[in-house]
């Protein structure tokens, strides 16, 4: 099979990111087709794989300020030459699916989510801080970004989501159906045996929409120790209405370090609504239970009352209640791994594997 992998971009390192690894570990070969590359902002090895970034990539300030040339983007994707791939298998939250193939080449779209700018405009603007002069730029275009959104969505032959609500957003947005596949999540990575300590855990990017807000409200409520692993704009905000209970320890590259960290303590925070949300379920992979906002990917992969808990109103009063429910819960930490395994790379490779060669064959059939 000869096979394309397509991404929105590779600006940033985040969960679509660790996706693509995996893929690009399956698919050595592949090349990887993306709008803007920028090699500082990722890890070493990428220097060493086939990236073919558009004409974009040449533009003046593009890779720290990407808004602004968002009109741009369809075009990008279109501009891609395709012809000779059996399967092109785009990676996206954006744009990426509107790569046009050949009658004979099979198109299936890994979709993270339908365009949040365009389709959840004032959250969007809300929790990722566009400035006034984006927004203003950006508002003319946005009904034709939709309509030719749509359009593209029609061009794809196979529709996969990351979760059930991803799911709803890929029929209500393009009138798609899409099967479900979960993101790869690392479970084996090893850690020494070490006994939970009192304190809880979150493990973030500190921007808005990650709600680490609330975890901060509800825990100088509490009094009981909060470790936060992780950096972003938001940080100096956090900091400055955290109590001394409280403790900020920055980003950590080490993911040992940090499974570490996440096998001893008394639970893990997910205060914010995820697409999907990995780093739950890396906390399950060593044993913790996870108190988590009722929405997205957390009602995929927590089982309530046997690997965590939910609540079910973004408040601080809310996520206080379940802290102090889950201090009189006990969970046996090998149920909750268990679970986790359930999620690993290994049946990731397998249900992307029997997707991708199943439609090779179904092109086949066809041609």
């Amino acid at each position: 099979m000869k096979l394309a992998l397509v991404v929105s971009w590779l600006n940033q390192y985040g969960g679509a990111e660790r996706v693509l690894e995996v893929l690009h570990d399956m698919y050595p070969q592949a090349p990887i087709y993306t709008s803007i590359y920028n090699p500082e902002a990722l890890p070493e090895r990428y220097r060493t794989w086939d990236i073919r970034p558009s004409f974009l990539n040449r533009l003046p300030f593009i890779k720290r300020h990407h808004q602004p040339f968002l009109p741009l983007y369809p075009l990008a994707f279109e501009h891609f030459d395709l012809r000779g791939y059996d399967v092109v298998l785009s990676l996206t939250s954006a744009f990426g699916h509107g790569v046009i193939t050949p009658a004979e080449t099979r198109h299936v779209c890994y979709c993270l989510t339908p365009a949040r700018f365009l389709w959840n405009y004032h959250a969007y603007i809300e929790r990722e801080g566009v400035g006034r002069l984006a927004q203003w730029a950006l508002q003319p275009f946005l009904k034709g970004l939709r309509e030719w959104d749509c359009l593209a969505a029609q061009r794809v032959d196979e529709f996969v989501a990351i979760s059930r609500t991803v799911q709803a957003r890929i029929w209500k947005t393009y009138r798609r159906p899409s099967r479900i596949i979960y993101p790869p999540v690392e479970t084996r990575l090893a850690v020494g045996r070490a006994e939970p300590e009192a304190y809880y855990l979150i493990v973030s990017r500190l921007v808005p929409y990650k709600r680490i807000d609330l975890a901060v409200q509800a825990f100088n409520r509490l009094g009981l120790p909060l470790r936060i692993i992780g950096d972003g704009r938001d940080r100096a905000a956090l900091e400055a209405m955290a109590a001394p209970n409280i403790q900020f320890l920055g980003y950590i590259a080490d993911d040992r370090t940090v499974r570490a960290q996440m096998a001893r303590c008394r639970a893990f925070i997910f205060p914010g609504e995820e697409d999907f949300g990995i780093a739950p379920l890396e906390a399950m992979a060593v044993g913790r239970p996870v108190i988590a906002y009722a929405a997205g990917g957390a009602l995929d992969t927590i089982v309530e009352g046997r690997t965590g808990i939910f609540f079910r109103e973004p408040t601080p009063e809310a996520l206080v209640k379940a802290v102090q429910t889950l201090e009189a819960m006990r969970f046996d930490p090998e149920e909750i791994k268990a679970h986790a395994q359930t999620f690993g790379v290994e049946r990731f490779q397998r249900e992307m594997a029997a997707l991708l060669e199943g439609v090779e064959e179904k092109g086949q059939a066809l041609s």
